[in-house]
């Protein structure tokens, strides 16, 4: 039994020793090793700390930087100072659209109640009707006159206007409006009146349907926006503020939030052309649609020189038919609208977007005038 205890007094042997007295009795005492690896092992596990701690660190929440809201160039500066409703001395009716509407041709019906504003609610002291919001007091035209060309100043000399075309004129012009299927818009005099206030003169860039009659979009801009169109090349415009505009005493433009659904009109092509018999009209629409096609037109084009050649086609045909394959359904019976104010003439078949044109009869083109639609 001595024998096997004997490792407790070697160890309290050597807990007295010196290193190298400690040494030599290693090498003598094979068991003392082991048992001095063991409780060296043995407390090491005891007091092992891990290198990774298994608590969560609690980090600090990091603040969120504050972005500074940049002021837009679109902000209605003049419509945030006013109070609802908006009150609006612009003297005409609120549409939608100014050059794609005609005023004489009343609805049948809305695919919306009337009573939604697309101004939003009490937002405009004006009453929408379901196709405009028309004015509340009469209109003296005589001082609106005066007050447009008070604000135009002098006509433009010849190198003003050259200098001003140079300017603007440009494809890569920054103060650019793109004019679409919708025409002269309202939410576009808007558009308008925020590039003349750093720019005197902004370019347009007209496309679809509207550029068939040129004339009564640079109308309704002209009417509309109190400016005057300086440069025109084809789909081009170049609208002027004036000499004497100044921003700070702009209009009061209320923007549309939304886009008003169109209203319902009378049906555009009646079963039997007037003038023509059933069978008659029957083979008028056939003709057409075994014709060559006069022209091709592709969407968003442009059809400045559409009315006179169809004009032309009609001296020595009576049946036309224009390919509108690529237009889209809207816009086609749209241009054949216009084709049949402007022409004039009588729009009998619209099918597979392909649209067929009468010249209609001799005493109805005496009677028809060749004027513009009524702005």
């Amino acid at each position: 039994m001595l024998n096997l205890f004997s490792w407790r007094r070697l160890i309290h042997e050597t807990l007295t020793l010196t290193p190298n007295s400690l040494s030599k009795l290693l090498l003598q005492s094979p068991l003392l090793v082991s048992t001095c690896r063991f409780l060296s092992h043995s407390q090491s596990e005891s007091n092992y700390d891990p290198p990774f701690s298994n608590m969560a660190k609690t980090l600090k929440p990091k603040k969120k930087k504050k972005k500074k809201q940049k002021k837009s160039v679109t902000d209605d500066s003049h419509a945030k100072d006013q109070k609802l409703p908006f009150k609006s001395d612009l003297p005409f009716d609120f549409r939608y659209s100014y050059s794609e509407t005609n005023t004489k041709v009343e609805p049948i019906g809305f695919r919306e109640p009337p009573r939604f504003s697309p101004f939003g609610p009490g937002r405009l002291d004006r009453t929408w009707t379901g196709t405009c919001a028309p004015t509340r007091d009469s209109v003296d035209r005589a001082r609106v006159e005066e007050g447009r060309s008070c604000v135009l100043g002098e006509p433009l000399s010849e190198e003003e206007i050259a200098d001003l075309v140079e300017r603007y004129r440009h494809s890569d012009c920054s103060r650019q409006i793109n004019l679409g299927q919708g025409g002269v818009t309202h939410n576009m005099l808007e558009d308008i009146h925020n590039h003349w206030k750093r720019a005197e003169a902004v370019r347009i860039k007209c496309l679809g349907v509207p550029t068939l009659d040129m004339d009564n979009v640079c109308f309704h801009l002209e009417d509309k926006s109190a400016g005057k169109v300086v440069y025109r090349n084809m789909n081009i415009l170049l609208l002027y503020r004036g000499r004497n505009y100044d921003p700070k005493k702009r209009p009061v433009v209320p923007v549309m939030l939304w886009k008003p659904l169109a209203p319902i009109y009378p049906k555009l092509v009646k079963n039997i052309a007037e003038g023509l018999s059933f069978e008659e009209t029957k083979e008028m629409r056939n003709r057409g649609l075994n014709s060559n096609a006069l022209m091709k037109l592709t969407r968003n084009g442009v059809y400045v020189y559409v009315v006179d050649r169809v004009r032309e086609a009609f001296k020595t045909e009576d049946v036309l038919r224009l390919d509108c394959s690529h237009v889209g359904t809207s816009d086609c019976k749209k241009i054949g609208v216009k084709l049949r104010d402007l022409v004039p003439c009588v729009p009998i078949l619209f099918k597979d977007d392909q649209i067929i044109l009468w010249r209609g009869k001799k005493d109805q083109q005496q009677d028809w005038s060749p004027t513009k639609k009524a702005h």
